[in-house]
């Protein structure tokens, strides 16, 4: 009954077709996300995702994510008001129906960044996104990213890493995405992301030039 609730909800809403990108904290989902942000302005929209977890430094509620308490999102999710939702150390994240719908509406392409859990949620909908999975060259230069970055405990850094494995082991499932870059050399990576995505950027600016 939820996922037929689902269809409906994406077989009613008009707007662009939206982008699912998926991949292992660290292998560099956003820092080819706000480059694309910055090159196309006025034809993406980010999905901003809920989440348990404590804010980092620097970020922002309701840019970053929109930060609930356990208690308010569960009794979200039971209310049908999220596409997917998933567990990952202890905190929840999810995607809202209304986070979508506010960036369809607006003509834009809506960008969904979600984990392996939630791509699969989304498969079984009607939404008809773009998938696409960012990975790292190996898992060497994974961890070195994850540690550089100072923000995690050394048990949150080795689940992360354990999840980063299976993540890339199941990114190789034929057909589950669309295209999948392997972000070894930035700009090479963000040159395939544009190639991918190319066709519905032309559509959405044609149709904001007319």
């Amino acid at each position: 009954m939820y996922m037929r609730f689902i269809s409906r909800f994406f077989s009613a809403m008009a707007g662009p077709r939206p982008v699912v990108m998926s991949g292992p904290s660290g292998a560099g989902k956003s820092t080819l996300l706000k480059k694309l942000l910055n090159e196309f302005d006025g034809v993406f929209g980010f999905s901003v995702s809920h989440t348990t977890r404590n804010p980092r430094p620097g970020e922002e509620n309701g840019k970053d994510y929109h930060y609930v308490t356990r208690e308010v999102m569960q009794a979200a999710i039971a209310n049908g008001e999220f596409i997917e939702n998933a567990e990952f150390s202890g905190n929840m994240y999810g995607t809202s129906k209304a986070a979508v719908q506010a960036v369809q509406a607006k003509n834009l392409i809506c960008i969904l960044d979600i984990d392996m859990q939630g791509v699969k949620n989304i498969k079984r909908t009607d939404l008809n996104p773009i998938y696409v999975s960012i990975q790292p060259p190996s898992m060497e230069i994974l961890e070195k990213r994850l540690r550089d970055r100072k923000t995690e405990s050394e048990e949150s850094l080795q689940k992360r890493l354990h999840a980063a494995k299976v993540d890339m082991e199941i990114s190789k499932e034929p057909g589950l995405f669309d295209v999948v870059i392997i972000n070894d050399d930035l700009n090479i990576a963000y040159g395939k992301l544009k190639d991918a995505l190319l066709e519905e950027i032309q559509k959405v600016r044609g149709a904001n030039k007319s």
